[in-house]
This record gives C-alpha cells, structure tokens and sequence, in this order.
C-alpha cells in the first residue's frame, strides 16, 4: 500500500483542528485534515438541533482563516464546510487514527484501517467529548437516563431531569423548557461554570417559571418508576433533605475525560494521574513529543474561540513565524505593575515557580486563571482585608509575606505569617462567613487576587487543586480552632483519613448515646446542640462554622452526651478518633485547649436551660435563622405596637419600608418580623441577572441601583422579606411630626408607565451613621438585632 506523507497532518476536524488546516492550506503547505467521524467537528454537530453557538470569551480577538461569529448551530457548520471548500482543505472523513509513532520530521500515522501515513509535524485537535462522564451512581445505565440531547423537539409535556450546571445542562434545560417540565440540578452552590450569556438566560426563564433549579445537589440513584405515567425516580439530597423526583427521563450533561489511554500511546505525558488532567504543553503548544502539538479542548482550552486561534497559531509555530497568543496584550496588562517583569511569559513562569497551589495546572491554565485575575503590590504595612469583612476574594502570594491576625474560639489571639507560595482568604472563599482574620503585608509583596466566581470555577475543573485548596484549609481550621502551636507532623497525622461531609437541614451529625467515632470540624453552616430531657428534647446550643462539635465523648470517653443536628445546609470535616486521642495524649497544649473547653461545657447553665428557652431556640432556627447573620427580633413584652421601626424604615427609604412589624411569626413574646436576614449564603444573590445583589465588607446585603426588576430575588427568597417596589414622592416627617406623632400627607407614587419596579429590602442602614433606625426609633428598646451567635445569650 503506497504511503501518503504531508508536512502536516491534523487529527481532528473540530474548531481547533479546521482553524489549522485552513491557515496550512492558506499558507500552501502540504497537509492532511483526518476526522473519525462521517462529519465536521464532530462535537458541534452532536449540539442540539438549533443550539445558538456563542462567540466567547467576548474580549479575545478571532485569529483564524475561517470565520466564526455567534448564530445557530446548522448555520454555523455550514459556513465553516463552504470556507474548506474554498480554501481547498484536504480533508478526509471516516478516518479514525489509532496510533502515531515517529519524531519531528517522520511521524506515522496508522489509520484503524491499517493505511499508513507519513508527516513532518502532527496537530492533535481530537477533543474530549468521546469520553463523556456518567452520573456514577446506582441506575446512571437505566432506560430513559441520557447523556446526549440531539434534538429537544423530540420530548414535549414530560418532567425532564437535566443534572449539570456547565453550558451544556443550561442549553439543555433551557431548550427543554419551551414544551416540558424541566429540574435543573447544579451540585454547585452557583452557576459559576457557564457563559455569562447562558446565565443570563437560565435566570429569566427562573424568574418566569419556565425552570426549577436545584443547587448544592447531590445526585444519590435513579430507580425504576413503578407505576403510572412517570418512568425514572431521580433521588437527590439537596440543602434541605432528600428529594425523590418521579420523572420521564434524566439527561445528565457532566462533561468528558480526556482520551488519555489514546493520548498516551502516542507518548505523550500527563502531568499527574488526575483523570481530567491535561497533557503538560509548551506556549507553542507542544508536548513532550517534539514535533507533535495539541490545541483546543485536549489543551484544556474548551472555547471555540480560543481552540481556533490555537489552531492558527499553531501553524505559525510549525513555520518558525513569531506570533503572539491572542491573549498577549489583555495578560501583558496584568503584570504591568510587577517590578522586573517583562514579559507575559516571565510573569506566568514567577506565577508557576511561586505557587505549588496551581501546580496542576498547564501553562495555557495559568494563563486562562491570569484573565481572571489581578495582581496587587501592596506596600509594607497595608492592609488587604479586616477580620470580620465580608469579602471573599482568594490570594496567592507570589513574593514578601503576609500576617495573618486570628482568634481563637476562646479569645486567644494569634497571628500567622505566611510567605511565597502559600495562599490566604479560602475560609471566606468556602464558609461564605466574614474573614476569620485581618491580612496585612509584613512586607512589600505581589499577591494575584481571584474573584470568587472564577475560583469556584477552577476548583470545578481541576480536581488537583481542589484537593490542595482543601489539604492546606483544613490544616488551618485544624490549628485555629484546636492549637495553633500544634507540629506539623502531628497535624498531618491527625488530618490523614478526615472525611469531608455533608448535612442538610435538620440531619444528624450524631445522636445522644452514639459512642464516639471523631471530633467534628465545622467547615461551613451552622449546627444544633440538644438533649433529652424529661422526655423532651432541649437545645443547648448553636455553633456556627469555624467551631468543633463531638470533644465531650472524647475527653470523657463516654457515649455522646447530646444531639448534634444541622441548623443549615453544613459541611464538616471529622478527624477519627483515635488519631484525635492519640495526638491529645502527646501534645499537652492542645490537651490543656480541649479539656478546658470541655469543662466550660460541663459548668455552663447553658446545660440547665429551661423547656421554654430551649422552646424559643427551637422556634428561631424552624425560622431558619440558623443561616442567618443578623435577625431583626421584637419582644413583644415590651413593644407599644406604635409602629416607629416601620415608619423610621420608610422614612430613609423613600417612602417603602423595608420590614413588616405585624408579619411574621412569634413565640411566646419574641416576635420575627419580615425583615432581611442577611444570610450567610443568601438566596436572592444567587440567581440575579445583573449581579446587583451585592454583600458589603460588613456583611450587609444590599441591592444596587443597576437592579433591573426581575423578581428573581423575591421568587427566591425563602423568607419574603423582598418586595417589588415603585419609588414614591415621598414627604419625610418633620421633628414635630415626630414629636406630636403625626403623619405627613400621603405618599404619591408615581404614575409614569415607563417606570419599573424594583427590588427593595432591609440593607441594615448601612449608609447611615449609628445603624439601623428601626432599632434606634425604638422607644422601649423592643426592637434588637441579634446574630445567631448570640442567641444563646439572649435566651437566657
């Protein structure tokens, strides 16, 4: 059989790989373009019928010979087929490639069809969509669990499961939503790993009643419906317990695996063993094969953007022609402000070298991680953030040092430093509560700061920082709530089999009379003490993350002496228990720590409170205060029922008070009126278009003037506390209105039809000096804020 031999061969027809073979034949060199499948980009064309392809990233110019441009899925291929044709692409179909041997200069290539071809250069542009991950769970092969959608016409009047939260389940659910019930399942808190655009769009069709979404969701089984119309139970354990779905069908969209066996026969090296690594490339984007590249999605580059100008560059880098990545002048911005950098590729070298966290990364990651990022060069003496601040931005440090001023559960002060190559801000990043401490430069330093959003997305995509982000916090949570003096070996010795789980509201973390099995890390969330007592089960106590749970059995080596329940959704990490007692036995600080708490517990009156109290701290967290950070509460023992808080709120307000004294709930004389928790995690912040709900450094939770009046914020909070509002003409009372107790004349809203409503609810005042007014109107001192923290306190 006669061997074919071209300079370049391109394996894959996707973006990457025409982008390639249109800019070789534009250049007129000798090249071959090998496609497995009977069509073009083989992915594209398994995207939903009529799928609207979008042009992204949006700030990257478009290098290629073939055009590209947002627009159907159909019309987006067919332009690309003309544009080959045009450009006489030699292109072959059914062509499945099942190895490549050889070096730069002689590669082979043997088809599954035995056929032998010869090449200079090899561009791999296969993709990963071959290798499709499945729901890994009992019943993931059922009849009726999917994990392609081809065309979305086919399903109407069915209740559709859709499991992801990239761009792949949102095109899905929102193309499914037209003509069926669809339950959008996201295991993320936030839809943070799809395109701004699909985002926009999953929150109006939320907003519009067109989708349910189901975030922090686990999928547990899919079972065989048993009866009637339904064909799949879809089980899930979501934030507030376990949820059972009968449905028509599951189409769970989790993403691919690299073909790595494939990939590797081909010799090309992994950087780890991480099943979603990519292969370890050059700028140029080659491997460790000299001579063979790889571009597109393989590269870690899924976007069809970034995979086609690799495509092109890749051919000016075979040619030996300079030419910059696309990226060059948005990164080279970046690092502008980093003394003795000169160079994109010098600051992504300075970022490599100075942070093992991003270690498993590829040089082409660390430069998507650098568009999403800044770099700051504090001075000595700045401060980046204050404890208790609500930001939850991630830094890497890259030079100087860090301290870190903490305290102790107990009150103990300590401060850490942390220098080059280490990390700070996850706690805040994780738990979504204040910063745990105030992070000042004790020298000049370089910190590159990533936005939560972007950091949730990294951790999505890349397991093996994901595990490093968790070795290092854990550790750190381990020694602030514990000793901070603790060794090194003897925290790695604890930490080594602690488990990560996971509660929803109201599960167990473990029952009164358990015999102990680890002490009880709270990592995010907030838990529930109690007891029986009388036959009746009594609350102790509310402990919020950053806290431990379970030392009393430990320290006593007794069965549990309480009930430990989840007050919102919580994450926890157990340390096992003998490595707890053994670490206890040798290091007589930590021992001294825990006894001490252990005793405080057992001499506290908080263990003899009585049935009403325990009565009212059951009745706040049924209320769901338990996530909240800050709770308006009015004793109605005291209260004149004369409505200042109410009238004070409209009065800095324009006229719409933000609370409801009648609304809401009471027990025995505490009342909870309609006002804004502030919540650790809050709800109406997830799903907001505009992104114009916003936390302060102070943990008030607010809403910008950009609000677009979707409702989303009111659908989505659990609580009402948000209405939809038109701004008045509004009169404020004069001081002897005030005085006399008297009304202005009637506020006039405004009539013009072009005005919209907009989101309003309680920001705590934090624009006014001395707080919220509705406390400070107050004329009996009724009306208190109080932080689940306190409640305690309160009660007693």
């Amino acid at each position: 059989m006669m061997t074919d031999q071209f300079k370049i061969v391109i394996v894959g027809s996707g973006p990457g790989g025409m982008s390639a073979a249109a800019r070789a034949a534009e250049l007129g060199l000798s090249h071959l373009l090998l496609e497995a499948a009977p069509h073009l980009a083989s992915t594209i064309h398994h995207f939903q019928k009529g799928k609207t392809v979008m042009a992204e990233p949006a700030v990257l110019p478009l290098r290629s010979a073939i055009s590209f441009g947002p627009g159907s899925r159909e019309a987006i291929l067919d332009t690309w087929r003309d544009e080959l044709a045009e450009y006489s692409v030699n292109l072959r179909l059914n062509a499945a490639v099942a190895a490549i041997a050889g070096h730069a200069g002689d590669f082979q290539i043997t088809l599954l069809t035995g056929e032998c071809i010869r090449a200079e250069f090899v561009v791999l542009a296969i993709g990963i969509q071959g290798n499709i991950r499945k729901l890994a769970v009992p019943g993931e092969d059922l009849p009726g669990v999917q994990y392609q959608l081809d065309d979305p016409d086919e399903f109407n009047n069915e209740t559709i499961v859709v499991v992801g939260g990239g761009d792949a389940g949102v095109e899905n659910a929102l193309a499914l939503s037209r003509q069926n019930r669809v339950i959008l399942v996201n295991r993320q808190d936030e839809f943070s790993n799809c395109k701004e655009a699909n985002y926009e769009q999953l929150m109006t069709a939320v907003s519009r009643g067109k989708i349910e979404i189901r975030v922090n969701t686990l999928t547990e089984r899919v079972e065989a419906y048993s009866g009637g119309t339904f064909k799949l139970s879809y089980m899930a354990q979501t934030p507030e317990g376990h949820e059972q779905i009968d449905c028509h069908r599951v189409i769970a969209r989790l993403g691919a695996k690299p073909p790595r066996q494939l990939v590797e026969s081909f010799g090309v090296h992994f950087p780890n063993s991480d099943s979603g690594a990519v292969p370890q490339l050059s700028e140029q984007y080659e491997s460790n094969v000299p001579g063979l590249y790889i571009v597109g999605a393989l590269a870690g580059y899924p976007l069809i953007k970034q995979a086609m100008n690799q495509g092109y560059e890749v051919i000016e880098y075979i040619q030996g022609n300079p030419v910059e990545p696309a990226d060059e002048l948005l990164l080279r911005m970046k690092f502008a402000c980093v003394p003795d950098i000169h160079s994109v590729t010098e600051g992504i070298a300075l970022l490599r070298a100075n942070q093992p966290l991003l270690a498993p990364l590829t040089t082409l990651q660390l430069r998507e991680f650098m568009l999403e990022s800044t770099v700051q060069v504090p001075k000595r003496g700045e401060l980046i953030f204050n404890r208790n601040d609500y930001s939850n931005s991630f830094f890497s440090i890259l030079e100087g040092r860090i301290a870190i001023q903490t305290e102790a559960p107990d009150g103990e002060a300590a401060v850490f430093s942390l220098g080059k190559g280490e990390f700070f801000g996850e706690m805040g990043l994780l738990s979504g509560r204040r910063r745990s401490g105030s992070a000042t430069a004790s020298e000049d330093c370089i910190l590159v700061e990533t936005s939560r959003r972007s950091m949730l997305k990294l951790l999505y995509s890349a397991s093996g920082v994901q595990r490093k982000l968790d070795e290092v916090s854990l550790k750190r949570v381990v020694r602030s709530c514990l000793d901070t003096m603790l060794p090194e070996s003897e925290l790695e010795y604890l930490v080594h089999d602690a488990q990560s789980r996971r509660y929803a509201v109201g599960d167990e973390l473990f029952h009164e009379g358990d015999q102990a099995d680890g002490l009880y890390m709270i990592r995010r969330g907030s838990v529930t003490v109690s007891r029986q007592v009388a036959g009746k089960e009594i609350v102790l106590a509310y402990i919020s993350a950053g806290n431990y749970v379970g030392e009393m059995a430990l320290v006593s080596n007794m069965p549990r002496s309480a009930t430990v329940r989840a007050a919102s959704p919580t994450e926890v990490i157990m340390l096992e228990a003998l490595r707890v007692t053994e670490v206890l036995s040798r290091n007589t600080s930590m021992r001294r720590k825990v006894d001490s708490r252990f005793l405080e517990h057992v001499r506290s009156d908080e263990y003899s409170l009585s049935s009403e109290s325990s009565g009212l701290i059951n009745f706040l967290m049924e209320e769901g205060v338990g996530e909240a950070t800050d709770v308006l509460l009015i004793d109605y023992a005291r209260c004149i029922r004369c409505n200042n808080c109410e009238t004070a709120c409209a009065d800095v307000h324009d006229g719409t008070s933000r609370l409801d004294r009648e609304a809401g709930a009471t027990y025995a004389q505490i009342h909870v009126p309609t006002s804004c928790r502030h919540c650790e995690h809050p709800h109406c912040m997830k799903d907001c278009p505009p992104d114009a709900i916003h936390r302060s450094v102070n943990g008030e939770v607010f809403i910008s003037d950009n609000c677009i009046g979707c409702g989303n914020c009111q659908d989505n909070c659990p609580y009402g506390v948000i209405q939809m509002a038109v701004k008045q003409d509004y009169q404020k009372r004069t001081i002897w209105q005030i005085i006399l107790g008297t009304q202005p004349a009637k506020a006039t809203q405004v009539t013009s039809g072009e005005l919209l409503k907009k989101a309003v609810k309680c920001d705590m005042c934090k624009d006014i000096l001395g707080g919220p007014v509705c406390v400070r109107a107050c004329p009996t001192g009724a009306a208190l804020r109080v932080s689940p923290e306190a409640f305690l306190g309160y009660v007693k």
